[in-house]
């Protein structure tokens, strides 16, 4: 449990639609296969924010800083397993 570990479950919220989909799907188990530590109120506290939004974001982000999602492939926390 981290800041920093908040901090980037965010980041890849907002950058990685494979991650969001993964997490909004299974929270706890989208953090472990990312090697994040959250805590149960972190994960909750994240889970609340609203999906539609995180997405929102990250389409009004420069392609070149969000990771490119192709639906049925491994994610890359996956890969690197």
């Amino acid at each position: 449990m981290s800041q920093r570990d908040v901090e980037r479950t965010l980041g890849k919220l907002v950058t990685d639609e494979g991650f969001r989909e993964n997490f909004f799907g299974d929270p706890a188990s989208a953090v472990l296969r990312a090697g994040l530590d959250l805590t149960r109120e972190e994960l909750d506290s994240l889970s609340n924010i609203p999906r539609a939004a995180l997405a929102a974001l990250g389409a009004r982000l420069d392609g070149r800083i969000c990771r490119l999602h192709v639906a049925g492939q491994p994610s890359y926390e996956e890969q690197r397993r």
